[in-house]
């Protein structure tokens, strides 16, 4: 528990003059500061907001870990994944420091426990995901405490130029000024220049706040090896046993493939585990911690895995399947060799990997008529609306994330202004009599919770009260209800759950054409696509170039390096591989008159070209969901074949 951890009074330091390596020594038990870092701490701890651009395992944590336990309020960290979280909770526990995280995975009593922490002041350092800033709750707790840091990792992704775009992480901006944030770190291994200009915009860093360190890593090999889909399995098996004991990452795309390949592996002899999102949370929990421990073990996994976890002696990483990006790509080389020792990284560059990573950055496209359908649905409002989106979702056969995104678009281009979510319903079970829970109050909060409860209508078991109805009722602030239920909800007195949430939206800049805008949108969502297919050409690119890999990789991240690396495949070999081409794979006719046949039958969902297109290549949707076609036989029948081929033949009828 948090008391068992120092006392955050003990911590703070003033941030005037402090001395850094003292206090690193102390808290980290470190000596000396990885090129960058006192830079951006220096900032930090001088009032300033900041960016670091670090290569991965070039220690961007410790940017704000170290000034969180020297400034007087809570530093709350914003990270995609819950496996970083836990690495790193895990590391600062172990040192006795204040820190927590708030997810999913919590049980109730642990969940009482950080919200009271944190509103006890007993927390420094506070680990969320992007999306926990929806949550009412959460939010008037933190605005009830001093914020004297956000952290926001993997900072790329508030950029519609980086490689991995979401809307989320553009409203942390906003959060982060209405919570009184005092100062911002954003923090990414991959950022272009373009990316970091956007970075430093959206959270208002100065640009001599911006630092960059060197991108280059002289203890990493990269090898490029060409082969065909027959001999990929063999080269695999040949260099990891070739290798001998020594903890590794194969990376794949798919989840399937993950499985088979490991089952390769462990015929061969080789210590292997899997991992994918597909698996039960403990299970990949579990093969998180055996790796850490390991010396030998090699994940298979698909691109989540490796994510902050930090392991300093992983040998090799293989890429079984292209990367879809050189983002992907050097984050996920990043994370051998971070203890300077030698590592190789191998690409087996097999054009079998095209079609599947092609298919997938279509996935995201929306066809014209959702686009369309959503646009008439929010303008056909009054000025002030509050917008379902998973009913605009399946509606309109969007994904959530897209329907997200083309409503952040209409944000940015002033047509939209995004109220604060709300949840409509607070769902509670009582874990005490009624009698009980008002017996512990006097006087009007007690008339208050009493009248409070009154507004709650029984189910079976939980009681609902719609908050909004009940503020009303009561004269009362929503903010209060909040905090009334809330407390009894910390204090153990009843279970409380929040439900169908509320985005308020005011309509700023009505278009004057619906159709015309819809349009224009549908096309940002088709220069995204192209983006993306740009980005798996990049990488074919610097696979066959004629020239020092490591130095093409950093040129595209803004470093330049004039000497040739001596350790790529070009360096090494004296020339460029040669790829191979893929196979043309044609489109079997019966299975396209079968494929015919079922659209005709079911216009409603595979009417519409690019939906039918998704449907064959296995790209799923709200409305395929729905329809419970994704179990169908004709389902990613054509996985193997390109995309755009499918849509052509598709679009043309026949």
């Amino acid at each position: 528990m948090m008391s068992d951890h120092a006392n955050p009074a003990d911590l703070a330091e003033p941030s005037d003059g402090a001395d850094l390596t003292a206090a690193l020594e102390r808290f980290f038990g470190f000596t000396a500061f990885r090129p960058g870092q006192e830079r951006v701490m220096a900032a930090l701890l001088g009032g300033a907001s900041a960016a670091a651009v670090f290569p991965t395992g070039g220690g961007k944590s410790l940017c704000y870990q170290l000034p969180a336990l020297l400034l007087p309020g809570v530093t709350v960290v914003v990270s995609p994944l819950i496996a970083l979280m836990k690495d790193q909770l895990d590391a600062l526990r172990a040192r006795d420091l204040p820190a927590a995280r708030l997810d999913s995975s919590l049980e109730l009593d642990e969940y009482r426990q950080v919200m009271g922490d944190l509103r006890s002041g007993r927390l420094k350092l506070l680990y969320v995901a992007p999306e926990r800033f929806v949550n009412e709750r959460f939010r008037q707790a933190l605005g009830q405490v001093r914020l004297s840091m956000l952290a926001v990792d993997e900072a790329h992704c508030v950029s519609e130029w980086g490689h991995n775009f979401r809307p989320d992480y553009l409203k942390l901006a906003e959060h982060g000024r209405r919570l009184g944030a005092e100062r911002v770190l954003a923090l990414t291994a991959t950022a272009t220049p373009r990316v970091l200009a956007d970075i430093c915009s959206t959270f208002d860093i100065a640009d001599e706040n911006a630092v960059r360190t060197g991108f280059y890593r002289p203890n990493l090999e990269l090898l490029t090896v060409p082969t065909t889909g027959a001999d990929r399995d063999r080269l695999l098996v040949e260099r990891v046993t070739a290798r001998g004991p020594g903890p590794g990452i194969v990376y794949v795309t798919l989840r399937q493939t993950a499985e088979r390949v490991t089952d390769l592996l462990r015929a061969a002899g080789v210590e292997a585990r899997v991992y994918h999102a597909g698996l039960k949370p403990e299970e990949r929990a579990r093969t998180q911690d055996d790796f850490l421990a390991s010396e030998r073990m090699v994940v298979v996994a698909t691109i989540a895995f490796g994510m902050g976890i930090d392991k300093s002696d992983l040998r090799s990483v293989d890429h079984y399947d292209l990367p879809k990006s050189l983002e992907n790509w050097a984050q996920e080389i990043g994370r051998a060799g971070r203890d300077g020792a030698p590592s190789t990284c191998t690409l087996l560059a097999c054009p079998d990997s095209l079609a599947a990573l092609r298919n997938f950055a279509h996935g995201d496209v929306p066809d014209a008529a959702g686009v369309r359908g959503l646009v008439h649905a929010v303008f056909g409002n009054e000025e002030r609306i509050i917008l379902d989106l998973y009913r605009l979702s399946a509606e309109h056969d969007l994904r959530p994330l897209v329907v997200r995104t083309l409503l952040t678009y209409l944000e940015l281009d002033g047509r939209l202004e995004a109220g604060t979510p709300l949840y409509d319903v607070y769902r509670f079970k009582p874990l005490a009599s009624s009698a009980e829970i008002l017996g512990r109050f006097q006087g009007e909060r007690r008339d208050f919770l009493a009248a409070l409860f009154r507004q709650a209508t029984k189910r079976r078991v939980w009681l609902d009260l719609d908050l909004s109805a009940a503020a009303r009722a009561l004269d009362a602030s929503r903010e209060r209800l909040v905090r009334a239920l809330d407390y009894l909800a910390e204090q153990g007195l009843l279970e409380l759950q929040a439900s169908k949430l509320r985005n308020p939206y005011r309509i700023v800049r009505r278009p004057d054409d619906l159709d015309a805008l819809a349009a224009s949108l549908h096309e940002r969502t088709l220069a995204l696509e192209a983006r993306e297919l740009e980005r798996i050409e990049q990488v074919l690119a610097l696979a066959a170039l004629d020239g020092c890999r490591w130095n093409a990789l950093c040129e595209h991240f803004g470093e330049t390096r004039d000497a040739p690396c001596g350790h790529c495949s070009f360096c090494v070999d004296g020339a460029a591989p040669v790829l191979l081409e893929p196979a043309p794979v044609a489109i079997d006719d019966g299975l396209w008159r079968r494929a015919d046949e079922l659209r005709r039958e079911r216009g409603d969902v595979l009417g519409p070209p690019r939906a039918f297109a998704r449907f064959l290549v296995g790209l799923s949707s709200p409305r395929l969901t729905k329809a419970r076609l994704g179990g169908h036989p004709l389902y990613g029948a054509l996985a193997e074949v390109p995309f755009g081929d499918v849509l052509e033949r598709a679009a043309a009828g026949g």
